[in-house]
């Protein structure tokens, strides 16, 4: 399970971690404390951090997603890691696309937990004036004034995530003003239905792939249709130029029958013409008598 949970300051995300990782036994990675593990481990990127963050410069994208990379190939984080503190831009959420997609992997999930910043204020108003209270002491970045400016600061470089990784499908909201209680069931339940599409997708079986024996057997059974047809329309064709050659004398015949029925009232015509000179003779012969 990879996920990020997205959030202003005060909004339950640190809470919400350490419960996911008792649940699904994946690790949270804080970019904060990666970098000082790296710092102390002295690895090639940790000694470039380390150079930076001496002289007072703040650690560019590019080493952060170094100690990440190296971070999410170590043995604890193969079930799974939830990203606290980074991607904190749009730039860094584009780079951690490009890192996981290098090794291979992808995120599961995006959550936003979804708060009132007017409620948030409230909230550490009430927290200064009970930790008064008791005689202790407020720590200076746990005043409204510091939540003001890193709620400014959220708004501007961070929620922009919410619309980059809207566009990935993989994103939810979750009303973060609900109990602590109803806010773990319901990122349980969006991360449950996640690993059900995801065993879902992955037991879709690919079609059988046809042996090649069977495959020979259907190419030979198609290449002996395709002869049988042009046999038959071969000997359709002959056939077809014998019945001309046999029909040509029959139109001979049926010509010359035309031909002599034409003939035939001009024969008509002289027939009837005979008798009317055997009637002159026969006159001439009567007229002789007398």
């Amino acid at each position: 399970m990879r996920l990020i949970l997205l959030g202003p300051p005060g909004s339950g995300k640190g809470t919400q971690a350490q419960q996911l990782v008792r649940r699904y036994g994946i690790v949270q990675l804080s970019t904060g404390d990666m970098l000082r593990a790296a710092v102390a481990a002295q690895t090639p990127i940790g000694l470039k951090a380390k150079d930076l963050m001496a002289a007072g410069h703040l650690v560019p994208d590019e080493i952060v997603v170094g100690i990440i990379s190296d971070r999410i190939e170590q043995p604890d984080a193969h079930n799974g890691f939830i990203l606290d503190g980074f991607p904190r831009t749009v730039r860094q959420a584009e780079e951690l696309d490009e890192l996981l997609t290098n090794k291979h992997m992808e995120l599961d999930a995006v959550i936003e937990l979804k708060v009132n910043e007017g409620v948030l204020l409230q909230r550490i108003e009430t927290r200064a004036a009970e930790t008064r209270a008791r005689g202790g002491e407020v720590r200076a970045d746990d005043t409204p004034e510091v939540l003001i400016k890193r709620l400014a600061a959220y708004r501007s470089l961070t929620e922009p995530l919410v619309h980059y990784y809207a566009d990935h499908r993989i994103f939810s909201t979750v009303d973060g003003m609900m109990s602590i209680e109803e806010v773990t069931r319901e990122i349980g339940r969006i991360l449950d239905a996640t690993s059900a599409g995801t065993s879902k997708a992955a037991g879709r079986t690919t079609p059988a792939k046809r042996s090649p024996k069977r495959g020979a057997a259907r190419a030979r059974t198609k290449a002996t249709g395709t002869k049988t047809a042009d046999r038959e329309a071969t000997a359709l064709a002959r056939g077809a130029a014998r019945g001309a050659a046999k029909g040509r004398p029959a139109a001979q015949k049926g010509a010359k029958s035309a031909k002599s029925a034409r003939k035939a009232p001009k024969q008509a015509a002289a027939v009837k013409k005979t008798p009317r000179k055997g009637t002159k003779t026969a006159k001439k012969l009567a007229k002789k008598r007398r």
